[in-house]
C-alpha cells in the first residue's frame, strides 16, 4: 500500500493534492453570510439575469468575482421551462466560470447540476422560470438556491470574541459558559434559560391533548357519579320506545294555555247511585249521594258506605244472608249506654279549607259503647274506633223491650191472683 504525503518543501504538489487538502479545510459553496450579495442572482433587462460579485470554493478550488455579471436566457418557447444558474469547474481548462443551463421545454424541474470527484463540478446558484412566450425575466421568477460556507466554530472569551463575524458564526464562550451566534447585530445565547414569565404567545389555558385513564389509577373516586344535567341527541339514544305514554303528572291551572271560558259536557249517562257496586267519588267534598228528599211510588233503601267509598243496600233478605242464629244481648249492656251532648272538633277540607264543628250534637260516643256493646262499633282502616251503627241500635233495643213486656205481664198476672 502506497503512502503519499504534502506539502512539503523542494516537493511538487500536484492540483489534486491541493484540492483534496483544502476541501476537508471548507465545503463548496459561497462564501459569504447568508443574506449578503456573494453571487446572488438578480432580474437583468428583458431575458437577462444578473449575477453579483462574490467569493465561492468549489472542490477545494476558490473562484473571484470582482464585477456584476450579465447572462442571456434563452428565448422563451410555447412551453414553460425552468433554466439553472451554476458555477462551473472545469480540471480540464483550469477554469470556474458562470454557466446557464437551459431546462426542458413543458418541465418544471431544473436541469440536474454535475457534481464529480475529479472531473466536472457544478454549484448551484439558483433557477429561472421562464414562462411561455415571455420578453422579460422578473425578480419573482428567480429563486435563489447557492450553498453559503465560511463558519466555522469556534472557541473564544467574552474579550477575544471574532472582530468581523459572518452572520450565523457559532462558538462557546468560555467567559460566559454559553453557547452564542452572531445574529447579525449582536452575540445571542444559543440555548438561553426560559422562565415561565419570560416566554411570550404562552396560551392562557391548556386543553389536554384526547387520552385516557385508567378507572385504578385515579385517587379519590367518588362512590356514585350523578350526571350534571346535559342532553343526547335522539339518533344516539338505544332502545327506544315505539310510543310514549306520559308519567305521571299534573298541571297547575294558570299554566295551561288556550283554556275554554265553558266546558260543555260529553254525552253521557248516569247509572242509579244506590245500586249495589256503584261507587261514588266524594272529591265535590258535600258527600251527598243525591237528592235532599225522595218522592214516587219506588223502594227505598238504606244505604251503606266502606271506607273505598262503595256504596251498597243496607239489605235484610235471607237471600244475602248465611249462619242466622239467635243474638244474646244482656239488657243491662244496652241500659248502660249514656246518651250525650257533644261539640264536633273544627277542621280543614283536603284543599285547606276550614270547617268549624257542629255545635250541641246528641248522640253516644263510640268509645264509651264499645265498653259494654262492642257489637255496634266501627273501627278504621288503622284499626281505631270510627262511630257507633245507629241503625244496629234498635236491633240492640228489642231483646230489652221483649224482657220488659215479659217482666209487666208476670207483674200483671200476679196483681190479678193477689187481686182475686
Amino acid at each position: 500500500m502506497a503512502i503519499t504525503s504534502f506539502p512539503f518543501d523542494s516537493q511538487t504538489v500536484t492540483e489534486s493534492q491541493y484540492s483534496s487538502l483544502f476541501r476537508e479545510f471548507q465545503d463548496s459553496g459561497v462564501v459569504s453570510a447568508y443574506d449578503a450579495p456573494g453571487f446572488q442572482l438578480g432580474a437583468g433587462a428583458g431575458m437577462t439575469v444578473t449575477v453579483q460579485p462574490g467569493l465561492a470554493i468549489l472542490r477545494g478550488h476558490m473562484v473571484q468575482s470582482t464585477a456584476a455579471e450579465v447572462l442571456t436566457v434563452p428565448a422563451a418557447s410555447t412551453s414553460a421551462r425552468v433554466d439553472r444558474v451554476v458555477l462551473k469547474l472545469d480540471p480540464a481548462t483550469n477554469s470556474i466560470t458562470l454557466v446557464l443551463k437551459q431546462g426542458t421545454a413543458g418541465s418544471s424541474t431544473p436541469p440536474a447540476t454535475t457534481q464529480t470527484d475529479t472531473g466536472i463540478y457544478e454549484l448551484a446558484l439558483g433557477h429561472i422560470a421562464v414562462g411561455a412566450n415571455v420578453a422579460s425575466i422578473g425578480s419573482a421568477d428567480i429563486t435563489a438556491t447557492r450553498p453559503v460556507v465560511g463558519h466555522r466554530v469556534g472557541v473564544w472569551a467574552t474579550s477575544t470574541r471574532p472582530t468581523s463575524p459572518r452572520k450565523g458564526l457559532l462558538g462557546f464562550n468560555n467567559t460566559l459558559a454559553r453557547w452564542e451566534w452572531w445574529d447579525g447585530s449582536v452575540w445571542t445565547d444559543l440555548a438561553p434559560t426560559v422562565s415561565w414569565s419570560s416566554l411570550t404567545g404562552k396560551p392562557a389555558t391548556y386543553t389536554p391533548s384526547a387520552h385516557a385513564h385508567q378507572w385504578e389509577d385515579i385517587s379519590n373516586p367518588p362512590s356514585s357519579l350523578p350526571p350534571t344535567a346535559h342532553k343526547h341527541p335522539w339518533g344516539d339514544i338505544t332502545g327506544t320506545p315505539s310510543t310514549y305514554p306520559p308519567a305521571t303528572h299534573s298541571h297547575t291551572w294558570t299554566s295551561v294555555t288556550s283554556k275554554p271560558t265553558t266546558f260543555p259536557p260529553s254525552s253521557h249517562t248516569h247509572s242509579q247511585y244506590l245500586e249495589s257496586g256503584d261507587t261514588i267519588s266524594w272529591a265535590n267534598g258535600t258527600k251527598r249521594a243525591h237528592a235532599s228528599q225522595v218522592g214516587g211510588s219506588g223502594t227505598y233503601y238504606a244505604v251503606w258506605v266502606d271506607g273505598s267509598g262503595d256504596f251498597g243496600r243496607n239489605t235484610s233478605s235471607i237471600r244475602y244472608k248465611t249462619n242466622v242464629r239467635d243474638a244474646e244481648v244482656v239488657s243491662g249492656d244496652v241500659l248502660a249506654l249514656r246518651p250525650r251532648v257533644y261539640d264536633r272538633r273544627d277542621f280543614e277540607k283536603p284543599d285547606g279549607t276550614p270547617v268549624t264543628g257542629r255545635k250541641d250534637e246528641f248522640g253516644l260516643i263510640a268509645e264509651e259503647v264499645f265498653e259494654t256493646l262492642p257489637e255496634i262499633v266501627c273501627f278504621n282502616e288503622e284499626g281505631a274506633i270510627e262511630t257507633v251503627r245507629y241503625d244496629l241500635l234498635g236491633v240492640a233495643l228489642l231483646p230489652v223491650v221483649q224482657d220488659q213486656e215479659r217482666r209487666i205481664a208476670a207483674l200483671e198476672a200476679r196483681i190479678e191472683e193477689l187481686a182475686g
